[in-house]
C-alpha cells in the first residue's frame, strides 16, 4: 500500500487536446484526453517531514485529477456540439 502511495503521489493528471481524424467528414477535430505527467519523487525523507509530504502530493494529485477531468468533460461537450453542426463544406 505505502509503494503505491508514493508511486501515485508523484503524478499530475493534466488536460491534453488531441487532433483525431473524421472518416465522415475527411477532416481533423479536436478531443480532449487526461494524461499522467509526473511532478517529481521523494529523496532522502523520512518520518513526520516524509509523511506530511507524501500526503500533500496526495491531496494534489486528487485535486488535479478533479479539476482536470472536469476541463476534459467540458471541452469534450463543446467539441462535440461543434460535430453536431455536420461537415464543412468543401
Amino acid at each position: 500500500m505505502f509503494a503505491l502511495a508514493c508511486l501515485l503521489a508523484g503524478c499530475i493528471v493534466v488536460p491534453r487536446t488531441v487532433a483525431v481524424y473524421d472518416p465522415q467528414c475527411r477532416t481533423y477535430s479536436r478531443e480532449m484526453t487526461l494524461e499522467v505527467a509526473a511532478i517529481g519523487g521523494l529523496h532522502n525523507c523520512g518520518g513526520d517531514a516524509c509523511a506530511a509530504l507524501l500526503a500533500s502530493l496526495g491531496v494534489v494529485a486528487a485535486a488535479s485529477a478533479v479539476v482536470s477531468g472536469s476541463i476534459v468533460i467540458v471541452g469534450n461537450i463543446v467539441y462535440w456540439f461543434e460535430r453536431q453542426q455536420g461537415c464543412p463544406a468543401n
